[in-house]
């Protein structure tokens, strides 16, 4: 039986997806060049360019087996292939027929005995937000932040953010939004504010894992607002909410206990303590920082509050 190429292509989306990584939805950059083949130098187009770029590796060169074979070079025991997929014409009579075609490659970084061309970096310079820096440094219990691959998460195991360079991303606001979301993530640590959410152990795309993104990317919104950097990055947080908010319609009460969550892990990350007489519509212990405006909390709760990596 012939290999389904859309299955195929399917289930590495969904293993990704699963993963952590949404590789059509990043606000920073996949790296210094674009994904292409290392003999040819041709560059990989359409579903290859969101396989290969999650792939993480930080070469953007790729080859087949049998081209590392011709190079001299080898495949490292262990390593994996990633699918890239090709359209392939049969001729039949008159007729022309598209088949969806794929082959394995591997990247450079996965061989042995083959040369990994440099990359010159043409980012520009990282500059700082001061006051989202002072937000970070001064967060009680901060868990560890590294800066490595082209993925943005946070790992309760570890209890550690991992975030892409600062450079690689579009903004400084874009930085920040997103180090700011897998935070909010971490102030839900069993050593922290013990949210089952992140306690507990829960599938890609159940219910719990959809509250506590809506509960990162709200904590997020509501930072960034703190910091003042809400302008530039609302309209983000709009969009990667209302995916999470469509899987959630159905649950009235999402949107406020979110919120509500959502202000307690800033409460944390900002060492705020508000009395029970500045509590307002929510529960005691809520938060007194800075928040979005009527206009931008109707979004949120109407699912147009965009986030960042994954749990």
């Amino acid at each position: 039986m012939k290999p389904d190429v859309y299955q195929i292509v399917t289930d590495r989306l969904i293993r990704l997806l699963e993963a952590g990584t949404v590789p059509w939805r990043q606000p920073w950059k996949g790296g210094p060049q674009w994904p292409q083949n290392y003999v040819s130098r041709k560059l990989y187009r359409g579903i290859n360019v969101f396989l290969l770029s999650a792939a993480r590796y930080p070469s953007p060169f790729w080859l087949t087996f049998r081209q590392a074979q011709a190079l001299g070079g080898k495949v490292r025991t262990g390593e994996h292939a990633m699918p890239v997929v090709f359209w392939k014409v049969f001729k039949e009579e008159d007729k022309r027929i598209p088949f969806l075609r794929y082959y394995n490659v591997f990247n450079v970084t996965q061989c042995e005995g083959i040369t990994v061309p440099a990359v010159p970096d043409t980012t520009p310079a990282f500059e700082p937000i001061s006051q989202c820096e002072q937000v970070v440094t001064d967060m009680p219990k901060r868990p560890v932040i590294q800066h490595q691959g082209h993925r943005a998460c946070y790992s309760p195991v570890l209890d550690a953010v991992t975030m892409p360079e600062a450079k690689l991303f579009k903004s400084p606001e874009d930085y920040y939004s997103t180090l700011f979301h897998e935070l909010t993530h971490a102030s839900g640590h069993v050593t922290r504010l013990n949210r089952k959410e992140v306690t507990e152990p829960n599938r890609f795309g159940s219910d719990p894992y959809g509250r506590e993104e809506l509960v990162a990317e709200m904590g997020a919104a509501f930072l960034c607002a703190h910091c003042g950097i809400e302008n530039q990055t609302i309209d983000q947080s709009a969009a990667y909410l209302a995916s999470w908010l469509a899987r959630l319609k159905e649950d009235r009460k999402l949107a406020v206990h979110a919120a509500s969550q959502a202000q307690k892990a800033c409460d944390f990350i900002l060492d705020v303590h508000p009395g029970e007489e500045e509590a307002t519509a929510e529960p005691p212990g809520t938060n007194p920082v800075p928040l979005p405006s009527s206009e931008q909390v109707a979004g949120i709760q109407t699912g147009v509050i965009q986030g960042k990596g994954a749990l």
